[in-house]
């Protein structure tokens, strides 16, 4: 960090004070997988690792437990994967889904005067970063849910100019749909946990809720909008509890879970 620091601001942090702030720096959510094989719950043939992933991680990652978890889980979803490939024959391709696709690759480059991608991922940013962020409440994640549904709309105007090889603004305009996704599902989850825990804290809710100490809300997509559910989790099997310290598990636990000592 000394080197970092010095080379790129000519700050030497061991004699001078150094500017630091907050940002998005992991994502805690991701695609629903079984554990075993990384396969994706309800989309055969999907595979997903990393930050990609659901995860290990809970409400809170800790420093270094990303590397370990791409590597254990990496291979899981590779094996799967490759499993996967040689129990099933190759897929029939609907004709009528790939001109369906190719329509819409192509419909940005038809449109006249319609929506600035560049513009629609800078407003998606701020809303994202001001409503969303570190510190939420649920009336700011309400408005940033409504601003979220009003760029969904307006990016399906999108046009964009020039070709589709190496045009960044045609890329995005598909990116987008993934940003909207992601940031939809983000919003909705976190005014759904009136609680704060781990890396979700509400301004409005700041403690801990034993209600949802063994519920994870799963997000689904109908192609306008995302749909939140709760959703149990398995209590913690014995072999597991044994490895913890009882005291850490008393932060996270209610007593009757830490008194039970996981199941068998």
């Amino acid at each position: 960090m000394w080197h970092q620091f010095y080379e790129l601001a000519g700050v030497d942090i061991t004699k001078e004070p150094m500017e630091v702030g907050p940002t998005c720096h992991y994502v805690m959510g991701g695609v629903e997988v079984d554990p075993d094989t990384a396969a994706a719950i309800g989309v055969p043939g999907l595979f997903a690792a990393g930050e990609v992933a659901g995860g290990m991680h809970g409400s809170n990652r800790l420093g270094g437990n990303s590397l370990t978890d791409l590597l254990v889980f990496g291979r899981r979803a590779g094996m799967g994967a490759s499993e996967y490939v040689k129990k099933n024959s190759a897929i029939p391709v609907s004709e009528t889904t790939v001109h369906a696709a190719s329509r819409k690759i192509e419909a940005p480059f038809t449109r006249e005067g319609g929506e600035n991608s560049y513009s629609l991922h800078a407003e998606l940013q701020e809303i994202t970063h001001n409503l969303v962020g570190i510190i939420r409440t649920g009336s700011e994640l309400e408005e940033a849910i409504k601003k979220i549904a009003d760029i969904r709309k307006r990016s399906a105007n999108v046009s964009v100019s020039g070709g589709r090889k190496f045009n960044p603004g045609f890329h995005l305009a598909f990116d987008l749909d993934n940003m909207l996704l992601v940031a939809e599902s983000t919003a909705k989850s976190a005014l759904a946990r009136q609680e704060s825990r781990g890396g979700h804290t509400r301004d409005d809710y700041p403690t801990m809720n034993n209600k949802w100490r063994q519920l994870n809300l799963i997000s689904s997509f109908d192609g306008e909008k995302v749909s939140v559910k709760e959703q149990a989790l398995p209590t913690l099997p014995k072999e597991l509890f044994s490895l913890f310290d009882v005291h850490e598990l008393e932060k996270y636990m209610t007593p009757e879970e830490v008194a039970k000592g996981g199941s068998n």
